[in-house]
């Protein structure tokens, strides 16, 4: 399954990269957190607190990198968020709907 991961590089900007994950293997994790945000919601520059899987159940959000690079994340996309040093991301809840988001750390 292909999902997009968001980390620091050398550089200490962040950037994407899309990688695939195994379906069938289970991974370990250390809970679950649900969040809710409204459109137009903007978190300014800011690292990702643990390295953590951010599943969209509802909504839109934009993530925009170092270098200006965005991705939108929809309904059932999958962000593998391990930018835990150096600038960081910003990300904005996008469009008409609420939006509703897991976030599952792991080790």
């Amino acid at each position: 399954m292909k999902v997009t991961r968001l980390y620091a590089g050398a550089d200490g900007q962040s950037h994407f990269d899309d990688i695939e994950v195994e379906t069938k293997k289970l991974q370990p994790g250390d809970g679950i957190v649900f969040r809710e945000g409204t459109p137009d919601t903007v978190n300014q520059w800011h690292r990702a607190p643990r390295r953590q899987y951010v599943i969209n159940l509802s909504g839109e959000t934009e993530i925009e990198v170092g270098n200006g690079t965005k991705r939108r994340f929809g309904p059932g996309d999958v962000l593998l968020a391990e930018d835990t040093s150096g600038q960081g991301h910003i990300s904005r809840d996008v469009g008409t709907q609420p939006r509703r988001f897991i976030m599952i750390p792991v080790k």
